[in-house]
Order: C-alpha cells, then structure tokens, then sequence
C-alpha cells in the first residue's frame, strides 16, 4: 500500500537521532516507589493497603471507585512505608510509597490467563481491566473503557498507533524493533473483544526497519502495515483514522461515531504481556534525551521511580537543562522538577540545553493564515487564541475549540510566535470548569 497521510499538520526538526539506535534497557529497580493512586483519566484509585503491609509485584494497591479509572498495582515486592499525597507531575496526589526489599517476589495473582485462542472477548477485556491497562500513547484513558462502545456504535476500524511522530521520542521504535510479535498478539486480542477482523498498524515512513520487523511479525495474520508519510501529528487518533481509512471523526465526537478505535503499540504490548504471564501494567518504555543529558537511552523503567534515578540511569545532565519536558516537545509538559514518579504514561524524559529552551517574545498577529492552513482539524487557532485574550470564551467555544487536540502546530508556524496553544488551552479549562458547576 502507498503512503497515506491527512490535511495540513508541520515537520518539526524530528531530533530522533540521540536515542533510535539505542536498545531498550532494564532500568536498575529503585530502594523506594511512589505509585500515584491516579494515572490515568477519570476517577482516581481508592487505597486498599496501608502503611506496614507487606506487597508483591504486580499486587493490587488502589481499586477503582468508577468505570472510567483504572486498578494500579505494585511494581515491586516490600514494605508499605506511607500512603499520602506526594509530589507528582503537576501537583500532587495521593501515593502508595513502597520502600523495595530487592527480591521482586511476584504475587500469587500474577499468572497466565490462557491464550488468545482459548479466551472469549469478554474474557479478554475483563483481564485488560483488572490489568490496570490504559492509553500508553497519550494521557492515559482507561483502555477498558475505550473497548466497550454502546450497542449503537458498531466498530469495524482498529488501528494500532506506531508512528510515535513526536520529535526526540523512540520508545516505540525500539519497542516495534525488538518486541514485534507481542505487539501482534496484542492487536490479535484486541480485535477479538471488538469482533473485528482486520487490524492495522500506522507506522511513519522515517521508521523503515520498524516497518519491515512488523510486516515480518505480522505475516499470515489479517492485519495490514501500513506505511504512513511522516509528518506531525500523524499519530493523532482522528488524523490517524482519516489517514488509512479516510473517515472524519465529526466534531465533538469521539473516534467510535467513525467506526473506529486507535490503540498505542505500547498498549497492545502490554496487553499481551498480561494475557500471557498475567502481570498487570507496572513497567514501560521511556526515551530519555535530549541535548543536556549525558546518554540518552531507551530504558524500561517501573512505575513509581523517581525521574532523578531514572535521568541519573543515564548518565545525568551534561550542563544544568534550560528546559525539562515530560512526554515529546510537542504535547509534553514541562516541570520544574523531576523529583517525581514516573508513571504509565511517562513515555519520555527530555531535558533541553539553555540555547534550546529560549523562548521568543511574541509580537503582533500579521494576519498570514498559516496556523489555520497546518491546523490538521481544520480550526482557526488565531481567533480562538485571541478570544480567549480578550476573554471572551463562549465565543471561542463557538469556534469549535473543544475539538483541539492540542497538537502545537499552530504556535509552532506561527512567525509572530504567537502563544496560539496557550491560549486555546486557557479556553478549553474554562469550558470544562463552567460546565462542571
């Protein structure tokens, strides 16, 4: 098949090369985890260990108090030390705080659950859920939730997303390059619990040795590599959609009103890892680079480790870091601090030399049309932005900006370097905060 794409989306500098050659690595297991209760979207965990408990890895530590939530689980065996709110990525919250015995003795609830053969669809999903299992490519939605679609909504569109267009990250190159076939087996179970039969896997064309692994894998099975062309943000559920299949998700919808649902490589990996060993999600790649740290890596890492261990895993920082990022340059999030946990969806840990993290001042708007000709869900960022200056946000949700998916493109082309992101963003939280009162 040809290379597919969608309309108007940037090429970004892709700065892939500090980390693509570099093999995933086991990170060293930490003295000390802080598991947050709350990791993905929807209602937080509710406790059900307390401080002088004796865990094992892959023990269940936090129950879901909602269907939109998801059970986290100990990532290593030892004593319970606290649970109380810490210092996580943007703020805190509640955390299960596990000092290590060094023996990562597994639970008695950790084991195979059969196969993808011997296992109906709704036993499949039952094992994604108390798996813990949610979006690894993005913010984290309880993958559980996003395989129950209303009765009305038929689904017949499943695509894995491997094309991982964020600049600087590699964790899912590495992870396609050297894990292929659990990948496969991982799309293979979830087509089953959707009933589809045929499954696709996007990956970008600057990535052809991926490309190669994963038609190798997936031979003699119903599923379709198809090549993408490389541009941002490709990987974005709806662009990733209109690309191969060439359906619109309408506006306010979500991906099932086009029929289809979008996974991450990294969730479907560890979906087979729990259908085969029955270990819930407690592990996960992450690209550590970027120009300030010593050497960049593709590590595994356990949920609950102190980014510092991690960065210091690679060798720490060559020159104190002008800027740290979680996630890729595009989406991610800056910190101020990497005394934090990692989590399940701590895909990479970016750290930016001085002369990189300068940020321009912006000046007047110039009218020139360019963040409205790359915006890939066909807005106008300029007037949305500037509504929102002007504080006028029901006019700005007028212009459809719930419908952002906050890729940066806009602030990205824009040659007045206009805070065009920023402000669709301050829109879409007073949206959310009105409608919640």
């Amino acid at each position: 098949m040809g290379l597919l794409t969608f309309r108007g989306g940037i090429h970004p500098p892709h700065g892939k090369k500090y980390s693509e050659k570099k093999a995933i690595e086991k990170a060293e297991e930490p003295k000390i985890v802080k598991i947050p209760l709350s990791q993905h979207i929807g209602a937080p965990c509710k406790p059900i260990v307390e401080k002088g408990d004796f865990v094992k890895v892959g023990q269940k530590i936090g129950e879901p108090l909602a269907f939109v939530s998801a059970p986290v689980h100990s990532s290593v065996s030892g004593v319970v030390k606290a649970v109380k709110s810490e210092k996580i990525a943007g703020g805190m919250g509640n955390c299960v705080v596990i000092e290590s015995d060094g023996k990562f003795e597994i639970s008695e609830e950790v084991s195979s659950k059969g196969t993808v053969e011997t296992l109906s669809g709704k036993e499949i999903l039952a094992i994604i859920k108390d798996a813990g299992i949610v979006g690894m490519g993005g913010a984290g939605f309880p993958t559980h939730v996003k395989l129950s679609p209303p009765p009305d909504k038929k689904i017949d569109l499943l695509i894995l997303n491997g094309a991982e267009c964020e600049p600087y990250l590699t964790a899912d190159h590495r992870l396609m390059l050297e894990r292929a076939d659990d990948i496969v087996y991982g799309l293979k179970a979830l087509m089953k619990v959707l009933d589809v039969k045929k499954g696709y896997i996007g990956i970008e064309n600057n990535k052809p040795d991926a490309i190669k692994v994963m038609t190798e894998a997936a031979k003699g099975e119903n599923i379709v590599i198809q090549p993408l062309k490389t541009k941002y943000p490709q990987g974005a559920e709806k662009q990733l959609i209109n690309a191969i299949s060439g359906r619109e998700v309408p506006s306010g919808g979500l991906p099932m009103e086009a029929g289809a649902v979008v996974n991450n490589v990294a969730t479907a990996y560890a979906i087979a890892d729990a259908i085969k060993t029955g270990m819930p999600l407690i592990k996960r790649i992450c690209t550590v680079t970027g120009s300030a740290i010593k050497e960049p890596k593709n590590l595994e890492i356990l949920v609950g480790t102190d980014l510092t261990e991690i960065v210091n895993q690679c060798g720490g920082f060559k020159e104190e870091p002008g800027k740290i990022l979680l996630g890729g340059p595009m989406m991610g999030r800056a910190t101020s601090s990497i005394d934090v946990p990692s989590t399940k969806t701590t895909s990479g840990i970016l750290a930016f030399n001085r002369k990189e993290a300068i940020i321009e001042e912006p000046s007047l708007c110039i009218k020139c049309g360019k963040c409205v000709e790359v915006c890939p869900i066909n807005l106008l960022p300029v007037y949305i932005s500037a509504n929102a200056e002007n504080g006028n946000f029901e006019k700005a949700e007028k212009l459809n900006a719930m419908d952002c998916i906050e890729c940066g493109s806009c602030s990205f082309v824009c040659p007045s370097k206009r805070r065009l992101l920023e402000g669709i963003r301050l829109t879409k939280n007073r949206i959310r905060s009105k409608k919640q009162k």
